[in-house]
């Protein structure tokens, strides 16, 4: 490690930890994963709200560990289901996605409908210790596309449609993805504080 300041980014999801990584890749700080620490159980994500969770994970991981720690939480959120799955994405029907796309379209079917409007939401925080030093919120609109499509992203990429770009997330590139997802807005709003000065994490 250089003598910057260190920011745990607290995520087992490589997913995500490649798309943050790229985004936070000049923001003056030494990203450290779960990955090079000792394992560390996860906490339970009591939380009702992304918010709540996001916090709660960032003072775990930052108490845990004694790091400053970023955690995020973030999800789907689909209209014709009353906003489900929501902060429950995640564990929803289990962890298998294509058995979780495939209930998503059945539950939208029994209600009488076609397809639904959606949305990817995403929360994150900066905990120092057990204290908040930051936060941030990203949403993105879109639809549930069809069907699956694309071999890109993870998670619920392939089934959300993103109007401007005339496809799914799962159908355009990491870089293509950040500059528009819910994640990219709010790991953005993250970068620009801790390249601020003075910055968020001691450099």
């Amino acid at each position: 490690m250089s003598a910057r300041g260190r920011l745990l980014v607290a995520t087992t999801n490589a997913g995500k930890l490649r798309e943050i990584r790229g985004i936070l890749a000049d923001a003056a700080v030494d990203l450290v994963s779960l990955a090079d620490l000792p394992a560390i159980d996860e906490p339970e994500e009591t939380g009702t709200t992304f918010g709540e969770n996001a916090r709660l994970k960032a003072i775990y991981y930052s108490t845990t560990t004694g790091l400053p720690a970023v955690a995020d939480d973030s999800g789907i959120e689909i209209d014709a289901l009353d906003g489900h799955p929501g902060v429950h994405s995640a564990r929803w029907r289990g962890t298998d996605y294509p058995t979780k796309f495939a209930a998503i379209y059945d539950e939208i079917a029994r209600r009488g409908r076609s397809g639904s409007t959606a949305r990817f939401v995403a929360h994150i925080a900066v905990a120092d210790g057990a204290r908040i030093l930051f936060e941030a919120q990203g949403i993105v609109e879109g639809e549930i596309a069809p069907e699956p499509r694309g071999r890109f992203g993870f998670g619920y990429d392939p089934i959300f449609y993103y109007p401007p770009y005339g496809c799914t997330l799962g159908e355009v590139d990491g870089e293509r993805k950040a500059a528009v997802s819910h994640r990219g807005q709010a790991f953005r709003a993250l970068r620009a504080r801790l390249l601020s000065d003075p910055p968020l994490v001691p450099r």
